[in-house]
């Protein structure tokens, strides 16, 4: 979640003049600031969290691994203040998600009592954290279940249609490898479908960028795909 209140949010008014004050009250909880490598977690899958990471500024990626070694990639963040941590936080449960550093970053480490301390005393402050959640709780849902209903075929067409209309939160990744485990699948079936896609004329590849040669084309195609 974001620090900062998020547009989309019913409060968002009431929060934004709130924020100044939430802000400097949160960041009174920092017990200290720590730095990360390239590829170091900041988080770790099943790690008892001891403490909220706050990332101002770098980009942080987020997997999660399965028992059989089967990896599924979340995707790549553009941070701008934005809180790891939180959900384990409140339901007092081991860390869910690896939680990665994409590039060697400064991060700020917020101590969970101090945290707890300041919520018992301005439970006012609690709204950003519900309506942050909710946010990402559905952004997440709606990726969870287009991977779970749909092909290979249509999420990685879809996805592609998507990122060319709007900005996304969640970005994609430059190694095939990775963009493969963000299906949900192998390199192979991955590069498979993107050529099948460069074949329909669809989609064009320049070394690791792929970009959509006729959007209203890819349109079509997601929409009668069966």
């Amino acid at each position: 979640m974001q620090l900062k209140p998020y547009s989309q949010s019913r409060f968002s008014s009431h929060l934004n003049t709130l924020y100044p004050e939430f802000k400097e009250a949160f960041y009174l909880c920092q017990s200290h600031s720590q730095y990360f490598q390239a590829g170091e977690d900041i988080l770790s899958q099943g790690q008892v969290l001891k403490h909220l990471y706050l990332v101002s500024v770098g980009r942080v990626s987020m997997n999660i691994a399965a028992v059989n070694g089967r990896c599924f990639q979340l995707g790549e963040v553009e941070c701008d203040h934005h809180i790891f941590g939180e959900m384990e936080y409140f339901t007092d449960t081991v860390c869910q998600w690896n939680v990665v550093a994409a590039e060697g970053m400064q991060v700020d480490v917020i101590c969970l009592k101090e945290l707890t301390k300041l919520l018992t005393k301005r439970p006012d402050f609690h709204l950003f954290f519900s309506c942050a959640l909710a946010a990402d709780y559905q952004d997440s849902l709606d990726i969870y279940t287009h991977r779970l209903l749909h092909s290979i075929t249509y999420n990685i067409a879809y996805d592609l249609w998507h990122r060319s209309q709007s900005s996304v939160m969640l970005g994609s990744f430059d190694k095939v490898c990775m963009e493969a485990e963000r299906f949900g699948t192998t390199s192979r079936v991955y590069r498979r479908v993107v050529k099948d896609l460069i074949d329909k004329g669809l989609v064009e590849k320049n070394g690791a960028e792929i970009s959509v040669i006729d959007v209203d084309a890819l349109k079509f195609f997601i929409d009668h795909y069966q």
